[in-house]
C-alpha cells in the first residue's frame, strides 16, 4: 500500500501560526518532484508542539491540496491511548488515507502494553495503521515479536522503523513477511532496508531534495541496484547534515536558506548554532542547493 519516497513533512511557521500557504506550495513541489506520500504532523512536522485545532488544520489542509494524488499519512500518535484514538478519529474523518502512530512515550509501556495499546486504536478506527518505532525519542522498542503480533490485526498494514538497528528489521521482515510493510525511518538505513525487503523510507532528506530520494526508492524497486546504490552514497552527506543537530532544526534550517520556508521553530527547539549553520550551508552548497 506504501513505498517509496514519503516525506515526512515539517510544519511551516511564520509569526508564531502555521503558515498554510507555505504548507500547500511545499505539498505541490513534493508532488511536481515524485514523492510518493505525504506524512503530516510526524516528528519533522513538530506535531508535540501544535495545538490539537493545528494539528487538524494541517491535516486538513494537507488532504486538501493533495486531492488524492499521493497517500497521506497523518502523524496522530500519543502517549495516551484514548488520545490517540480521539485524533487518529479525527484523521479518518478528515479524509486522511492512513494514520502514523509513534510509540507512546514518556511512561515507558511492557510489550504487552504496547500490543494493547495498538490494538484499542485498531479497533477503534476503520483506517490503516503504521507504527511508528523511534526508541531514541520515545524511550520504548517495539520489539519484532510484539509486531509480529501486531502484523495478525488487518489495519495494522505498515510500520516507520527508526531503530537504526538492521539485525531488527530482519528479524522483523523474517517473522512478518508480506502481512506488514516495513518502511526506514533513517534515510541512512534505506538503501540497507530496501536489500532485506522494506519497501520505501519515511523520510526527512526528501524535504530538501525529494526527487533524488525518490529516484532511489524507484531505481532499487526496478532492480537497478549499482544506480540506487549510487544514489545512496550521493545522499549520505545531506543525510547526515540533516542530524547535525535535533531533527526538524536543521531541515527548518535548509528550507529557509533555499527560499522555501522561514526556520521558525516552536520552543523548546531553538536556531542552528551559527557553526552547524555554516557547516549545513556548505553541505547545501555541495549539492547545488542554495
Amino acid at each position: 500500500m506504501f513505498k517509496g519516497s514519503i516525506v515526512a513533512l515539517v510544519t511551516p511557521f511564520k509569526n508564531g501560526a502555521v503558515d498554510e500557504k507555505a504548507l500547500s506550495e511545499l505539498i505541490e513541489w513534493h508532488i511536481a518532484e515524485g514523492t510518493n506520500g505525504i506524512v503530516p504532523c510526524g516528528t519533522t512536522g513538530e506535531s508535540a508542539t501544535l495545538t490539537y485545532e493545528e494539528h487538524y488544520g494541517v491535516i486538513k489542509t494537507t488532504v486538501e491540496v493533495v486531492n488524492k494524488r499521493v497517500p497521506v499519512i497523518a502523524g496522530t500518535g500519543a502517549n495516551s491511548t484514548e488520545e490517540t484514538i480521539v485524533m487518529t478519529r479525527e484523521a479518518q474523518r478528515l479524509g486522511a488515507d492512513a494514520a502514523l502512530l509513534v510509540a507512546p512515550y514518556y511512561n515507558k509501556p511492557s510489550q504487552e502494553g504496547l500490543y494493547r495499546h495498538y490494538r484499542a486504536v485498531a479497533e477503534a478506527v476503520d483506517l490503516p495503521l503504521v507504527l511508528y518505532n523511534v526508541p531514541g525519542r520515545t524511550a520504548v522498542n517495539i520489539l519484532p515479536q510484539t509486531v509480529e503480533r501486531l502484523a495478525e490485526i488487518e489495519n495494522v498494514v505498515a510500520i516507520k522503523e527508526a531503530t537504526g538497528d538492521m539485525r531488527q528489521v530482519s528479524d522483523v521482515l523474517r517473522r512478518c513477511g508480506e502481512r506488514i510493510t516495513v518502511l526506514s525511518g533513517d534515510d541512512f538505513t534505506t538503501y540497507t532496508l530496501l536489500a532485506l525487503g522494506g519497501k520505501g523510507v519515511i523520510s526527512v532528506t526528501a524535504n530538501v531534495m525529494p526527487r533524488d530520494v525518490s529516484r532511489m526508492c524507484a531505481l532499487y524497486e526496478e532492480g537497478r541496484y549499482d544506480d540506487a546504490r549510487q544514489l545512496h552514497f550521493r545522499l549520505e552527506p545531506l543525510n547526515a547534515a540533516m542530524f547535525l543537530e535535533t531533527n526538524p532544526i536543521p531541515v527548518k534550517t535548509a528550507l529557509s536558506m533555499m527560499g522555501r520556508t522561514t526556520a521558525e521553530l516552536r520552543l523548546p527547539l531553538c536556531e542552528m548554532s551559527e557553526a552547524n549553520k555554516e557547516s549545513l550551508r556548505r553541505t547545501l552548497l555541495s549539492y547545488g542547493l542554495v
